[in-house]
């Protein structure tokens, strides 16, 4: 089982530490962004982005231990994967790109783009990038039980991309339509043979080093643009980056950074739905306007 490939995109692989990167190339109007998913996605977290504006263009990877790529062996991390991101520039012969990194894929963004500093023209981070309040007494060994929804869509084989959808909505994005055809377009990547493609083990080597490794983001020197999404998970409850976290970002970063709050979605809608798509759309052809020439 698998989701359909679009018309105007190719799957390229390339060689990496522990195996062959997936990545699929979206060609369209624009020069390329580098769109890098989340802790527990693919690249297909990009087909609302895609539907609010057919026009841009993407390299979206599925990162070690998801989708296609979920063979490639090894420890995972943000600093593995930005190496990951700087060998598939490299296999297309870019020297930069505009980079777009969602949730985990900001952390990523963040540090390739101060890993590798010439290879980021600016940065599109959707709900993530920055560090994230932890929970009190959250330990590394809790990570399991913090991630226990995504955890449990490995336990089972499912029948049908209608009965993991609606797991899905219920367990880990209640603001998400199980019918939307993008959502089960999505889901039907993760999946081959009734089992979901994710690795366990790369998903808690990812989670423990977000929360509890070094982070580089002070020493940022690219354009920064944050979506806020309003909430978490679901109406109401607090979000990733509250009024008092957002005021530490621009006082430390200045004019680097612009942050775009968008009210009515939680962190999954953020680009899993329309207005999280637009909003991030908009803030990629900021990014690409401004750099471009004059």
């Amino acid at each position: 089982m698998g989701s359909a490939q679009p018309p105007g995109s190719e799957i390229i692989g390339v060689d990496v530490p522990g195996g062959a990167l997936a990545a699929e190339v979206i060609s369209s109007g624009t020069e390329p962004v580098l769109a890098i998913h989340g802790i527990s996605s693919q690249r297909k977290l990009w087909n609302w982005l895609r539907a609010a504006d057919p026009g841009l263009s993407l390299i979206a990877p599925d990162l070690r231990g998801r989708g296609d790529s979920v063979g490639v062996a090894g420890p995972s991390s943000t600093g593995r994967h930005a190496a990951d991101m700087a060998a598939l520039l490299d296999h297309l012969g870019l020297d930069s790109v505009h980079v777009c990194g969602m949730s985990m894929g900001g952390f990523v963004a963040v540090e390739l783009a101060t890993a590798c500093p010439g290879r980021v023209k600016s940065l599109i981070l959707i709900d993530g990038g920055f560090p994230m309040a932890v929970p009190p007494g959250l330990t590394p060994e809790a990570l399991p039980a913090v991630f226990q929804d995504r955890l449990a869509r490995l336990d089972r084989e499912w029948p049908s991309v209608s009965e993991y959808a609606r797991f899905f909505t219920e367990q880990t994005a209640p603001l998400l339509d199980p019918a939307d055809p993008l959502l089960l377009d999505y889901l039907a990547h993760d999946l081959a043979g009734g089992r979901v493609r994710l690795s366990g083990q790369a998903l808690i080597g990812d989670a423990t080093d977000i929360f509890f490794g070094p982070t580089k983001w002070q020493q940022l020197q690219v354009p920064t643009r944050l979506l806020a999404a309003e909430w978490s998970v679901g109406a109401g409850s607090v979000p990733a980056y509250p009024a008092e976290a957002v005021a530490r970002l621009r006082a430390e970063l200045g004019t680097l950074i612009t942050v775009r709050p968008v009210p009515g979605v939680d962190h999954p809608a953020s680009i899993m739905s329309p207005p999280g798509a637009q909003a991030s759309a908009e803030l990629i052809n900021e990014a690409l306007t401004a750099g471009a020439p004059s």
